[in-house]
């Protein structure tokens, strides 16, 4: 008897667990700030390989019912370009004196964007509502919308339950699939799958880690596996946020 009054409740204790809802919202307090660190690469063999890294620092400025606004600049940027045999590299640590050529010539064309300043505004589930750069930089507003890179579902989640988000950037459009893989006390984490379609096809992996209080993506990991105009490249970013 007592074997079975311990067996149904442990069958009990896993049906409630697997049943355990997550309503997933970006709780963001005014005055927090975050350090976001993105790197990228893209590898396509002997044509061209490239690595960045990023580093953002990300204040929030105030929060109103369910949206926020926020101030978001660059405070680190590496960039390593393999491209006809030919090796650029550059640092924004680094003296321009201790650049090289490439770098230096690097340097002219990422400064205005280290320079300039993000105004972000967005709602609780993920969503950017509006983006101004100033000055405005080409290119830079394309990186902000990157820091947002899952919008939430309005209905709580279970484990199993999946939505969907389409991104197009460029021609290239991008069908992300987020599957709830497991909740705990404190995270929720993600499986990342998709498709490419338009000037590139493939497909997506990854996962992702939400801290359940916050709603913050606080670590994600997503590879692309493509083919551009006949050339496979593979594509992986990497994002963590950690609050300051």
């Amino acid at each position: 008897m007592k074997k079975l009054i311990l067996l149904l409740f442990v069958v009990s204790a896993n049906i409630s667990l697997a049943q355990e809802t997550a309503l997933l919202r970006l709780n963001y307090e005014k005055g927090a700030s975050y350090d976001v660190t993105m790197n990228m690469s893209q590898d396509m063999g002997a044509v061209m390989s490239m690595g960045m890294g990023i580093t953002i620092n990300l204040k929030i400025t105030d929060v109103d019912g369910d949206t926020y606004d926020s101030e978001m600049k660059f405070t680190k940027m590496t960039m390593d370009m393999l491209q006809g045999g030919n090796v650029m590299s550059f640092d924004s640590t680094k003296k321009e004196e201790d650049l090289d050529a490439g770098g230096k010539q690097m340097k002219t064309q990422i400064q205005p964007m280290l320079d300039a300043l993000m105004y972000v505004k967005g709602d609780n589930l993920g969503e950017i509502l509006e983006i101004k750069i100033e000055p405005n930089v080409m290119g830079m507003e394309d990186i902000a919308k990157q820091s947002s890179n899952v919008v939430y579902p309005k209905e709580a989640v279970k484990v199993g339950d999946n939505w969907t988000m389409t991104k197009e950037e460029k021609g290239m459009k991008m069908d992300f699939v987020y599957t709830v893989k497991t909740i705990s006390e404190n995270d929720v984490i993600l499986d990342i799958s998709g498709e490419i379609s338009g000037i590139a096809t493939g497909k997506i992996t990854g996962d992702m880690l939400i801290d359940r209080a916050s709603g913050i993506p606080v670590n994600s990991n997503i590879n692309m596996l493509m083919n551009v105009s006949g050339q496979e490249m593979t594509s992986k970013v990497t994002m963590k946020t950690i609050k300051k």
